[in-house]
């Protein structure tokens, strides 16, 4: 835009367009190639850090993770016998005759029952207890150690130890209960009593452990909400429902994720323990060991189980993961 003056005197402006100088905005072979080189050899030094950081990690993965689970995959195609040198292939025989067969629903049972009580009764017990030790009381701090110290425990000394406490003739609780004129059930020889026993092992191992992560939820929680609630005259039932599970719905969604896979793998050394023949205890981290390693040495059968129990874990926790975690407050 430039500035001129017309014949009467006065000041005129006249819009004209700025002439732009054309460069050249391609570079020249040379520097392309170079600045290529640049990037090959910074890509080169990230990768190889990479690798020598992550490699080591990911081949222990490929080779005692991946590498084991599709051998798995491969085996349960197989009517196959633990040691024998020959093996058959079946296809999809084995996984058939689990999903029809009346031991294979006996499975399904035993594991529903044994899953739902030992998550439910761990959660609620652990968010009960995690409420009273969430006040400041004498002796707190002893009272979370006792509680957490059976998680760390070993699974089978805990069953050992109970073992003599549900002894129906020397038992502990035999006694106990002849005190009061009741007669100590058969835990091992009734199969809903012997159930009824490895949940009661397994809530009172586990209970420490959600008690402890709801401790930490709940001191997570801020207090002027409480407060305030309590100003406005909120009862602690109220409180409860309104402010203090609704903050506490990811830790629930946590531990109800992790309670559902720990229920249904790691209860093998309580469940072996107590009831090694699995009578009424066949939940399927079980069976799988007593149709491989058992009196039955039916490995391929044993491998399509296990692969079974591979996809149900996965189908759970994607569910949980889709639908459940919608009622998660994260803030």
């Amino acid at each position: 835009m430039t500035a001129v003056r017309d014949g009467s005197g006065t000041e005129g402006h006249v819009v004209g367009s700025t002439r732009s100088v054309a460069q050249d905005s391609s570079e020249s072979p040379e520097l392309a190639k170079a600045r290529k080189q640049r990037r090959r050899r910074r890509l080169s030094k990230n990768w190889s850090l990479f690798l020598l950081f992550a490699g080591p990690n990911i081949l222990l993965i490929l080779a005692f993770i991946y590498y084991p689970l599709l051998s798995n995959m491969y085996y349960s195609t197989l009517d196959w016998r633990l040691g024998s040198a020959t093996a058959t292939s079946v296809g999809f025989d084995n996984y058939v005759r689990f999903f029809t067969s009346e031991s294979g629903l006996e499975v399904w049972r035993v594991t529903g029952i044994f899953t739902a009580g030992a998550v439910l009764g761990s959660m609620i017990l652990g968010l009960l207890i995690a409420l009273v030790l969430n006040k400041k009381l004498p002796g707190r701090t002893v009272a979370r150690t006792a509680i957490f110290s059976p998680y760390v425990l070993s699974g089978v000394g805990v069953a050992m130890v109970w073992n003599f406490i549900f002894d129906p003739t020397l038992g502990a609780l035999s006694h106990i209960l002849n005190f009061f004129g009741i007669e100590s059930p058969q835990w091992y020889l009734d199969e809903d009593w012997a159930l009824t026993m490895v949940i009661l092992v397994y809530v009172w191992k586990n209970l420490g452990y959600c008690a402890v992560v709801f401790l930490a939820g709940l001191q997570s929680i801020p207090q002027e909400l409480i407060e305030a609630a309590t100003i406005d005259r909120a009862g602690p039932v109220r409180r409860f429902f309104s402010i203090i599970l609704p903050l506490l719905t990811p830790t629930v969604f946590f531990l109800l994720v992790t309670n559902i896979i720990f229920s249904m793998t790691n209860a093998f050394d309580v469940l072996r323990t107590m009831t090694p023949t699995g009578h009424g205890t066949n939940t399927i981290i079980f069976e799988i060991y007593l149709q491989s390693f058992g009196a039955y040495q039916r490995a391929g059968y044993s491998a399509a189980i296990a692969v079974v129990l591979f996809f149900t874990l996965f189908i759970i926790t994607a569910v949980q993961l889709r639908y459940v975690e919608r009622k998660v407050h994260y803030q």
